[in-house]
């Protein structure tokens, strides 16, 4: 699923009137009667509405909306701010339909002074101010408008987007001058903006809405940004024929776990069996042998020098796949023998965790990285590889896109929708997965996962898209069963041959 820019979202809806084809205000009207359709789902007709409506388009959307509902029988207040007495076409041509509607409890343009109405908790605000093609934050007497709504006790639903919210960059907006919305109906496709966490508090309850834009367009248009879906995956499910045997399969070396933090590498090294990889090599301390002969019997030991931690880089020519870092420990030894380890390993590489904790502390070593490592951190792993923190999900994502092809590596930046950073500058976002996969070991589980597909023959692109999605597929599934307050790490390792079956039969 393709996810546009705000300037392509515009191009989308001239193409459509241009193409399907269908005047502009018609589209309109198309658009506020599914709105007006998932509004009533939100309240009855007892509910007092009132409607905020914007100069431009989403004005004009809100507009219909409130004429739609009136005529519904709900009663409805219509305010419509037009300081600079300058409305778009449709806008004002909905401006004249709200007027001529007899069932319209009151309709006000506002063009000087404002005299708020008074927002109760059983009123529903529907906010038509702003949509995508916001570009600055919100000026005049609009962040007061917003600042009274928000401070008021009553529901709010956003049409396309809450208002002063922009599509994608808000790093530097005014973030007190955003609606917060408690629904947010959107047209057509999700918003960049709208994948982000610190973007939650301002969109409320998410629902998208299918207004019937031009399908030739959304398939044939290039986008920089896209979401996942099984759709997508099946195809690249690699079979596994009658006649494989353990050797034909792959051969995975997982160099994971130091004194006390064997539970990681255990945790990795089951997800890789579960992921398909023929053969394991565990390279461990010492101190771990007897945890990791008893928790993973099928893997083949590789005991290190040390008792304690990682401390040489091993030969890798036999392995298909490595995956390092989870409960690594970040002792200087073991930093050395990381770097070693990045550059003599030739086969595809997942580097997670302390490995990543290493890299930050030694960031001259990442101009050194091989092309094609994976890397996989949290959004404060990742701010600890850079040279400054981020100030929000969106910086932070332009950073790693650019990272990724500074470095020709992939970067999985793990969050709700975990963002895969490739080469070329393409970000591929996850839709599988919850908040209940929020607990430790969780991303060792995935280390594991990935490694293992990349040891059966994954190219790094689709192991990364295939290991994210079944990740948060089995972590779905395995919440049905045992809640999100009770999901551990284990329990992802436990449903992934369900999620395998799932993907495969869908």
């Amino acid at each position: 699923m393709k996810i546009f820019t705000s300037t392509q979202i515009k191009e989308l809806d001239k193409y459509t009137i241009e193409n399907e084809p269908i005047k502009s205000i018609d589209l309109m009207e198309r658009a506020a009667r599914a709105l007006t359709i998932a509004i009533i789902d939100e309240c009855t007709t007892t509910t007092p509405i009132v409607v905020f409506a914007g100069p431009g388009n989403n004005g004009g959307d809100a507009l219909a909306v409130a004429r739609m509902l009136a005529e519904r029988g709900y009663t409805v207040s219509a305010y419509l701010f037009n300081i600079n007495n300058k409305l778009s076409d449709d806008c004002q041509e909905n401006k004249q339909r709200a007027m001529d509607c007899k069932r319209m409890k009151s309709f006000t343009e506002v063009t000087k002074e404002f005299d708020p109405p008074l927002l109760t908790s059983n009123t529903l605000v529907i906010d038509g101010l702003f949509g995508t093609g916001l570009v600055k934050p919100l000026e005049g007497g609009f962040p007061s408008l917003v600042k009274y709504i928000n401070q008021s006790p009553c529901r709010v639903v956003s049409i396309d987007m809450p208002s002063g919210l922009m599509a994608e960059c808000n790093t530097y907006n005014i973030h007190g001058n955003i609606i917060r919305a408690d629904v947010t109906l959107t047209l057509q496709m999700k918003k960049l903006a709208f994948l982000f966490s610190d973007i939650q508090q301002y969109i409320g309850r998410l629902k998208v809405l299918d207004i019937r834009l031009s399908k030739d367009y959304i398939q044939n248009t290039p986008s920089s940004y896209t979401m996942l879906e099984a759709s997508d995956l099946r195809p690249m499910l690699l079979p596994r024929h009658d006649f494989a045997h353990k050797g034909s399969m792959g051969h995975a070396l997982l160099i994971a776990g130091s004194y006390g933090m064997a539970g990681a590498a255990v945790l990795a090294a089951r997800a890789c069996l579960r992921s398909g990889a023929g053969k394991l090599t565990i390279h461990t301390p010492k101190k771990n042998c007897d945890v990791m002969q008893v928790a993973v019997p099928e893997a083949v030991l590789q005991i290190d020098y040390e008792d304690a931690y990682f401390s040489d880089a091993v030969p890798a020519e036999e392995y298909d796949a490595l995956g390092i870092g989870p409960g690594l420990g970040q002792v200087e030894g073991t930093a050395i023998a990381l770097s070693a380890q990045l550059r003599r390993t030739q086969a595809p590489i997942v580097a997670d965790a302390d490995a990543l904790n290493i890299l930050g502390s030694h960031k001259a070593w990442m101009q050194q990285l091989p092309k094609g490592l994976i890397l996989t951190p949290h959004p404060k792993e990742f701010d600890r590889l850079t040279e400054s923190r981020s100030s929000d999900d969106y910086e932070r994502l332009m950073k790693a896109v650019d990272m990724a092809v500074r470095l020709q590596v992939f970067i999985i930046l793990k969050g709700h929708y975990s963002a895969l950073c490739l080469p070329d500058g393409k970000v591929v976002f996850n839709s599988t997965g919850n908040s209940g996969m929020a607990t430790a070991g969780s991303g060792d589980v995935l280390t594991g996962i990935i490694t293992g597909l990349l040891a059966r023959g994954y190219h790094q692109r689709e192991a990364c898209q295939l290991g994210m999605y079944l990740h948060g597929l089995a972590g779905d599934l395995a919440v049905r069963d045992k809640g999100k307050e009770s999901l551990v790490a284990s329990d992802l390792i436990e449903y992934l041959p369900q999620a395998f079956h799932l993907l495969e039969e869908e």
